[in-house]
């Protein structure tokens, strides 16, 4: 029998795909954190500027995002409040999760994310080029004024 394939599978596996990490959600009005490893991009870690909220408030910032996500591949939204939005995104070939939150800060005036991969260290850049496409289709929405 030959143990390549295997060995490139359980490789692949612990460098990229094991734990299962949650969302950590809103903590003392702020989204967790990003840890150190490079698979995570968040507004609250100055990784890139907030968004903008929308005319209409937080309720709005939070819907309009929810149907950005909605319409995304491989994205399902999980919690959905006035002021927070949590998503998934599963990878398209090993199926690993990416969470994706959103926190419409109405002080502030703007809406933090944060989007993280669950597991392994190394995202190639995935989270960041995400956000950037929620980032332009977000912002269409708004130019529309529904």
């Amino acid at each position: 029998m030959r143990t390549e394939p295997l060995l490139v599978l359980a490789a692949t596996m612990v460098l990229f795909g094991c734990g299962a990490k949650k969302a950590p959600g809103v903590q003392n009005g702020r989204l967790a954190p990003c840890p150190s490893s490079p698979n995570c991009v968040s507004s609250a870690d100055k990784d890139a500027p907030p968004l903008p909220m929308a005319p209409d408030g937080p309720e709005d910032s939070i819907a309009k995002l929810a149907a950005v996500v909605e319409s995304m591949d491989r994205s399902a939204v999980v919690t959905r409040a006035e002021t927070y939005l949590h998503a998934t995104f599963a990878s398209p070939l090993f199926r690993f999760t990416d969470d994706v939150e959103f926190f419409a800060d109405a002080d502030a005036g703007v809406v933090h994310f944060r989007s993280a991969a669950r597991s392994g260290w190394y995202d190639f850049g995935v989270n960041g080029r995400r956000m950037e496409k929620i980032r332009e289709r977000y912002k269409e929405t708004l130019a529309r004024r529904d």
